[in-house]
């Protein structure tokens, strides 16, 4: 319905002219590459192109370089840059690696004063800890019999200091302490030093080194300050001369990451391309009314020549798929993705599920406030986040909103609207109280009716789509074809209308015509197909498997009629549980007055809206995929993604 049309175009030239043509596919923006061995069934005369890409690095390292410094690098318009001097590969490398240098040099010597300030600041805040010592730490190094040890000592440990009073040496002098910790110094004669350690790292001393530092520690404290802002400055000066380069080199920063981006994008084409002996061979997909530009592009190039094939024959190569649908089932292209896209031959579903989607999740939502709301919150969520739910939420909520008034539910309250229905059409009050018995059973029915017309229009898409790429089996035989319409619609008009209306049209004639003879078609239908379609070699080898395998299936198929009618219950269903669930709310609200009746009517129903707009919207979409999907659709396509230097947000 919506697949647009593709065409395969072949191009060959001299291999020096190879550069051009990649620059005229990558800046289209419409070719789709594909690998052009693929495409001839004798290859021994080809030879794969496996160049390494030269702007590949260059781009890296600019990219790299100037993200560095937190600068961003935005492509030019392409008029800007034809307009702009053009650069030589050999000067645009040049300009990369000397710009790109100038800024990782600035960078490094920001992250080593960065690193200088983590230093200093570690080590203030070490080395205050012992700022309430008289010590010179310059004194004690110059001590040749006595060892310092300055560290810190957990606060139960220096409780069981007194166990160690035997040993005259074994004395921690606290300077400064915390909830944890208690920091200072331990002295000990060099000949029981080594005893003194021991006992100190039983009670879990950690020692801190200060050998680098001179004079007090307060001294010491002021030293490490001064350096630490003199690094801060030293940063501040690096933030300047970056801002400086920035601004002197932007432009052409912009410029060289532009045509380095443009020219590794093209220059990636040619790995899909093969050689041929002096000359090159490079097939692609193009949107069909884009072939005449296309043309116009490659005419320039004296040595190139093309041709154009339509897709439908090349369906072999399984021609990518661009989807093409109107302003309303757009967004509906997002739930199609996500079970698959439709072969090149297929039908598009993007219409079908639109349709039944805003049908169904109206129908099973309807309520006209809260309708409002959907769509309002799905508007907020494609316009701030532009998230693809959003603009499914809008039809949802207005369909909802469509429904909610035929039902006369306004955010749960169900004769809020009984005037508009006494003004406008003459009516005592809402002509549906889904909570009635007679009513609640007329839902029942009618979801069950809705049921039977989607799957029934899920069969004659099958079988349109199935006659139009050929496959006689499927349309005609199979249990979503002809037969299958034919047995699903003979139940559902004999045995159904019989219960319903009294229909008496089931007879012996009826049945066997009508529901044994397709039945026996869906069993054979390998045998069928094969004969129509002319595949003898496909004909049963076995016919006690084939007997046993396709019993089954049969067996399979019939319930599977008989599950997915029955699963359009859950539409009724869930029209009764949001009356259900807004009673209950309003129950609740009636049990406390004034304020509080309106806090619980709004909580309950924002809780609502958000818990049965999930439950519906996950349930519309099995119904979509298990019901419907699964008739008719493969899903079997791959995605039409153009080689695209600068993508559209």
């Amino acid at each position: 319905m919506a697949v647009s049309k593709i065409k395969v175009v072949s191009i060959i030239g001299r291999m020096k002219d190879l550069g051009q043509v990649t620059a005229v596919c990558g800046k289209s923006g419409i070719f789709h590459p594909d690998n052009a061995l693929s495409f001839y069934s004798d290859t021994s005369q080809f030879t794969p192109l496996t160049e390494e890409n030269p702007y590949a690095d260059p781009l890296q390292q600019l990219t790299d370089a100037v993200s560095s410094v937190r600068k961003k690098l935005t492509l030019l318009p392409e008029k800007k840059v034809a307009s702009a001097a053009q650069m030589e590969d050999k000067q645009l490398f040049a300009y990369t690696k000397r710009v790109s240098g100038a800024f990782a040099q600035l960078q490094a010597d920001r992250q080593k004063a960065q690193q200088q300030i983590q230093k200093y600041t570690q080590d203030l805040s070490q080395f205050e800890h012992f700022t309430g010592l008289d010590l010179d730490l310059d004194e004690i190094r110059a001590c040749e019999y006595i060892k310092v040890r300055f560290g810190r000592l957990p606060k139960e440990s220096y409780d069981k200091m007194n166990l160690y009073t035997e040993n005259p040496y074994v004395i921690f002098f606290p300077s400064s302490n915390d909830e944890h910790y208690y920091w200072g110094v331990y002295f000990a004669p060099i000949e029981v030093v080594s005893e003194v350690d021991r006992i100190f790292s039983g009670l879990y001393f950690e020692r801190i080194w200060l050998t680098t530092f001179t004079g007090s520690p307060e001294s010491a404290c002021d030293d490490i300050r001064r350096q630490r802002e003199k690094a801060i400055e030293e940063i501040k000066s690096i933030d300047s001369r970056i801002a400086e380069l920035w601004e002197k080199e932007r432009a052409q920063c912009q410029y060289a990451y532009t045509v380095l981006t443009e020219k590794s994008v093209c220059f990636g084409i040619r790995r899909y391309a093969a050689r041929y002996h002096g000359n090159f061979i490079l097939t692609g997909w193009i949107p069909a009314e884009c072939e005449k530009s296309f043309s116009t592009s490659l005419d320039a190039i004296d040595s190139v020549e093309y041709s154009f094939a339509d897709a439908k024959d090349e369906l072999a190569h399984s021609p990518p798929i661009r989807l093409k649908n109107r302003f309303l089932f757009r967004p509906f292209e997002f739930f199609v993705d996500m079970y698959g896209l439709p072969a090149y031959d297929e039908v598009d579903p993007t219409p079908f599920v639109a349709f039944t989607y805003i049908l169904l999740f109206g129908i099973m939502f309807g309520d006209l406030g809260q309708g409002l709301v959907v769509s309002l919150v799905g508007w907020i969520m494609w316009k701030w986040r532009k998230m693809p739910l959003g603009k499914i939420l809008v039809p949802c909520g207005i369909s909802s909103a469509i429904f909610g008034t035929i039902f006369g539910s306004v955010f749960g309250l169900e004769h809020v609207l009984d005037p508009f229905y006494q003004t406008v059409f003459h009516l005592e009050e809402k002509p549906i109280e889904v909570m009635d018995a007679d009513t609640t059973n007329l839902i029942i029915y009618a979801a069950i009716g809705i049921g039977l017309v989607l799957v029934v229009l899920a069969i004659l898409i099958n079988i349109y789509s199935s006659l139009r790429r050929r496959h006689y089996e499927n349309a005609l035989f199979g249990p979503n074809g002809v037969a299958g319409l034919v047995f699903y619609c003979s139940i559902v008009v004999g045995f159904g209308g019989q219960i319903v209306f009294g229909w008496q049209i089931v007879n012996t004639a009826y049945v066997l015509c009508l529901i044994v003879l397709p039945l026996a078609v869906i069993f054979f239908r390998e045998i069928l197909g094969a004969l129509v379609e002319g595949r003898r070699e496909d004909l049963p080898k076995k016919w006690g498997d084939f007997l046993m395998q396709n019993f089954f299936e049969v067996f399979e198929f019939l319930l599977s009629y008989a599950t997915n009618t029955m699963s359009f219950l859950r539409v009724g269903a869930f029209v009764l549980v949001h009356a259900g669930m807004m009673l209950v709310v309003f129950t609740l609200a009636e049990m406390l007055p004034g304020i509080g009746y309106l806090i619980v009517a709004v909580i309950g129903n924002i809780f609502i809206m958000c818990l049965e707009g999930l439950l519906v919207g996950i349930q519309v979409l099995r119904l979509e995929f298990y019901e419907m999907f699964s008739r008719f659709f493969d899903g079997t396509g791959r995605a039409f993604h153009p080689v695209t230097v600068r993508r559209e947000e």
